[in-house]
């Protein structure tokens, strides 16, 4: 299939703090926003993952309303264009796509879309090259890599019977497929753990976990090992601090770090609740987490990963549920409807 749109041109902002950056109390502040002719459309925005490859760094953004995904070079806070070829957004964020982004250690851009299909994209000719179909009947979603056994794994949470599936990096093929039937609230994102060599998955609720959980995936015999319940958690988003080996889980509720070796709970972060996406940046030992749904007012929070605590939160706006930093530079990334991708770094 061959991708379309990226030789627009496109008009960006960066703009200094005493101009647009937000009231922030501890430090972090606005550097730039970038916008353009289809970013953002006024606030119906539809977009959904985003990720940074740190090697090339480039920040990438599945951005549905464009049926793109949206590539930023994260040196320079430019719009670089944008790879289509995706079902977009038509009412239903079951069915939209591009969802999940990522890339392997092979240079190749992964992108699921909302046909159930996970799509493999040459980023030296932006034309995605395969379409790999999942099985289900609405989108295949969030995604993890196992680099040790070159293995993807991608979330089909709104399926009926949600499951999960295994993709071959090197063989662009499906290789095994994980259902989990008593996940009544679906699948969020995975992460994979290079130290245990595991995956670890939210799971919102259960029958038997109903406050949620991280279902613990063996990728090399595809199959469930075991599941840390969480408490009153309904968790999204996932990261892990390898250098702790903790998982922050981005809940419905308060956040919670979870011991990957042991599911023991560690800490709850009290000053923050509602999270989609989280990140962790190795840049500064620190959590991002896009509390969307903050019951005091969307923000993006910041907690210390060394010490588990919160350090802050910065006014975003409603439905800026994604955030990705590049570790380089510390720069974050955080699309916000009606105004494009806003950029934060310290002050």
């Amino acid at each position: 299939m061959t991708v379309i749109a990226t030789s627009v041109s496109y008009v960006v902002s960066a703009h200094l703090a005493q101009a647009q950056a937000r009231d922030t109390s501890q430090g972090l502040r606005q550097i730039a926003l970038i916008t353009g002719p289809n970013i953002p459309p006024a606030s119906l925005w539809a977009f959904d993952i985003s990720y940074v490859d740190d090697q090339s760094q480039v920040y990438y953004l599945a951005d549905a309303s464009n049926a793109s995904v949206d590539l930023i070079d994260t040196r320079t806070n430019r719009l670089m264009g944008q790879i289509g070829g995706f079902r977009g957004f038509h009412g239903s964020r079951e069915t939209q796509g591009p969802g999940g982004v990522m890339v392997d250690d092979l240079g190749q851009l992964w992108a699921s879309d909302g046909d159930s299909t996970v799509k493999i994209i040459d980023l030296s000719s932006h034309t995605i090259v395969v379409t790999l179909n999942t099985g289900g009947s609405r989108r295949a979603d969030e995604m993890a890599y196992d680099p040790q056994d070159q293995l993807l794994l991608v979330t089909n949470g709104s399926e009926t019977t949600p499951f999960a599936t295994f993709i071959s990096v090197t063989k662009r093929t499906i290789v095994g497929k994980l259902v989990f039937a008593g996940a009544s609230g679906g699948l969020e994102a995975p992460v994979f753990d290079a130290q245990t060599h595991l995956f670890y998955l939210s799971v919102p609720a259960s029958k038997q976990e109903p406050g949620g959980a991280v279902a613990v995936v063996d990728p090399l015999s595809q199959r469930l090992v075991r599941e840390y319940p969480l408490p009153a958690c309904d968790p999204s988003g996932i990261a892990l601090d390898p250098a702790t080996q903790d998982l922050l889980l981005g809940c419905s509720g308060h956040p919670v770090i979870v011991s990957a070796p042991t599911g023991q709970v560690e800490a709850t972060i009290l000053q923050t609740s509602g999270c989609d996406e989280v990140w962790y940046d190795r840049g500064d030992q620190r959590f991002y987490l896009a509390a969307f749904t903050n019951p005091n007012g969307p923000v993006l929070s910041v907690v210390d990963a060394e010490t588990s605590t919160w350090v802050e939160n910065v006014p975003t706006v409603k439905k800026a549920h994604s955030v990705a930093v590049d570790p380089l530079t510390n720069h974050i990334f955080v699309p916000e409807s009606g105004r494009g991708i806003v950029v934060y770094a310290e002050s």
